[in-house]
Order: structure tokens, then C-alpha cells, then sequence
């Protein structure tokens, strides 16, 4: 296991913050949290487990060691006539195993193309895209609890999924670390394109049969044209969570703003679009010093060179604050603030 001091954080997180930990160590196999955790040398320091680094903010350094999530491998874990059930190591890159499983044919996770991070942290939050949440598709992960030692399983019901939430961001969370991942995906996938522009962006495309990659490159020629790409501008996709509020004050507000957007998910609850309510706000395409606000997509904080994490959790503030005093509605953060 390699272990190195004064690491930078720069490459490893996408709003590309130029901060540093004290330690990083490479996480290859649970072996090497086993023996971290009961190293006199590594016991007591405090820890962070990254993987992609693609939904964290750091506003300072980190006083400790970052846990750099790297297991690897994709496993059938057993196959039936309807469904195939594959564990993947909490290291691999998810988008990578969303084109894996394009490729074999097997259909769930087609909506969630592109997503950034990796696979350890997609039942985290409980991804979701598109009309397509994690949960359909999970089976369970296996992690490794930091208390005992011992390696645990948690199935779905276990995981208390929820929108953009798990019991790994409420009462389980830092006890455990997520090692492998599986996912039972379907051999005679059904195709939901009724969401977003899907069904649109297939047309534009040429499609004329519906097909697992078809279906793929839809989602990510659309999230190439909203989102930024990392790589060219530092941001951490989606800051903000999409809002639900009760129905009846939805319509209280329709009444007010006739054009507001919404998603009756029940009879007592509609999702609310985060990014529509910041553009009504004046946000989309605002820029505060080196950070601001996406000029495409009004949910996505960018840095645009230079900035500091400290900068745009104020900037994310001010727009808590402004959608606060329009709306009455209350937005909260799906990046992790650190």
C-alpha cells in the first residue's frame, strides 16, 4: 500500500481547488484497510475516503489522510434467463461500467451515462438521471465497518434509499467504507426515454430502434451540451439538489409565477427544478471574481481558474439566500462540503 505526504488534492478533485492532505493512501483491496485501521502509526488519524472527487468542495486543506478509493474488478456474481447479476469494485470508474454494460447488453444504468465519480460512491446518494435512480438496479455493496473491522453487506432495503440520500449520508455515516458494489441489470431491458429531452435527442439523432446505446449516447450528448466539461472548466456537476415541496404550496406558487416548472411525484409532493428557480433569480451565467455560476446550466457552480472553496460556498449561499427570499423554498447541497 503506498502512503505519500503533502498530497495535492488539485488533479483529484473536478472543481480542480489547489488544496493539500497530510497523507493520501492508495485503497487497493479491504487488505489495505484492515491495515490502516489497526496500524499504531495510522489508527488515530483523522480520514476521508475519495473516489472521483467529482461531488466534494474542500474549503481548506485537509488535516489528515485521504483514503484514495482504487479496488478494482467487475465480477459476474451469477446469471439467469431475465437478469445478470455483476459486483464491481468501489474503484472503477462509473461512467466506464455504465459503457461495460452498454456493450454486453445488459439495461438499467444506460441513463446514468456520463455521471462522474465512481461506483463506491454511487449508492452514497443514491444517483439518479433522466427518469433512472440507482436503487432500481441495486443489489447490494459490501463495505467495511471502521468500528469493528468487519466486512458488512447491505441490501437495498438496508440502504433506505431516497432522493439523492442513503443511510450512508444519515445515521451510517463515516461508520462504514464501501469496497464492492452490485447491480442486478436486466438481459431484456425496457427503455424509459420520457424524461428530459430524451426522446427528443433521439429523433434529432436519426434512431429509428430503440437500443441500449442508442439510448446512452442520447443522455450523453445531452448532458455534454448542459454540463461543463471538468476537464476545461473546474465544477462538481449538479451543486444543488432539485427542491420538493408540498403540492399545495406549489400551486400556491403557480399561481404567483405561472411558468415555474414541476413534478407531481405524489399526492403530496412536487419535485421542483433547482436550476430554473436560480435563473429566475439572475444567476445563470453571473461571475463573482474567479467563480460563478454556469452560463448553460444555472445548477452548476464553476471555477473558473484560481478560486477557492471558500468563494463558492459563498456564492452558494447568496443563491440559497436570493431563491429563499423569491420563492419561500429552501435549496440544499448534493456536493459534500469539506
Amino acid at each position: 500500500m503506498l502512503i505519500e505526504e503533502n498530497f495535492s488534492l488539485k488533479p483529484h478533485n473536478t472543481f480542480g481547488l489547489d488544496v493539500i492532505a497530510n497523507l493520501k493512501a492508495s485503497i487497493e483491496q479491504t487488505e489495505d484497510l484492515e491495515e490502516l485501521f489497526k496500524s499504531d502509526k495510522y489508527r488515530t488519524v483523522k480520514k476521508m475516503v475519495l473516489g472521483g472527487g467529482s461531488n466534494v468542495l474542500f474549503t481548506r486543506n485537509f488535516l489528515g489522510m485521504v483514503l484514495k478509493m482504487e479496488i478494482q474488478g467487475v465480477e459476474v456474481m451469477e446469471e439467469g434467463d431475465d437478469s445478470i447479476l455483476v459486483s464491481f469494485g468501489a474503484g472503477e470508474n462509473w461512467h466506464q461500467c455504465v459503457l461495460w454494460a452498454v456493450e454486453k447488453g445488459y439495461g438499467g444504468i444506460e441513463n446514468l451515462s456520463l455521471i462522474p465519480g465512481t461506483i463506491g460512491a454511487a449508492p452514497m446518494q443514491n444517483i439518479g438521471a433522466y427518469g433512472v435512480e440507482l436503487k432500481e438496479v441495486f443489489h447490494s455493496l459490501e463495505a467495511y465497518e471502521i468500528k469493528t473491522g468487519k466486512m458488512v453487506r447491505f441490501f437495498n432495503e438496508d440502504c433506505k434509499f431516497g432522493y439523492r440520500y442513503s443511510v450512508f449520508k444519515g445515521a451510517q455515516r463515516d461508520k462504514y467504507i464501501i469496497t464492492k458494489v452490485n447491480l442486478r441489470l436486466s438481459k431484456k431491458p425496457s427503455f424509459n426515454i420520457s424524461y428530459g429531452a430524451i426522446k427528443e435527442t433521439l429523433e434529432s439523432m436519426g434512431v429509428e430502434e430503440l437500443s441500449l446505446k442508442s439510448v446512452s449516447q442520447a443522455v450523453i450528448n445531452i448532458r455534454q451540451s448542459k454540463l461543463p466539461d471538468p476537464a476545461q472548466i473546474g465544477n462538481a456537476g449538479s451543486f444543488f439538489k432539485n427542491p420538493v415541496v408540498e403540492n399545495g404550496y406549489f400551486d400556491s406558487l403557480r399561481a404567483a409565477f405561472e411558468e415555474i416548472p414541476g413534478y407531481r411525484l405524489n399526492e403530496e409532493f412536487t419535485k421542483v427544478p433547482a436550476a430554473w428557480l436560480i435563473d429566475q433569480c439572475g444567476w445563470k451565467g453571473k461571475r463573482l471574481g474567479n467563480v460563478g455560476v454556469h452560463d448553460k446550466q444555472a445548477l452548476v457552480l464553476v471555477n473558473h481558474g484560481g478560486g477557492k472553496g471558500k468563494e463558492i460556498i459563498n456564492l452558494s449561499m447568496d443563491i440559497q439566500k436570493s431563491v429563499q427570499g423569491t420563492f419561500g423554498i429552501q435549496l440544499d447541497t448534493e456536493v459534500n462540503i469539506i
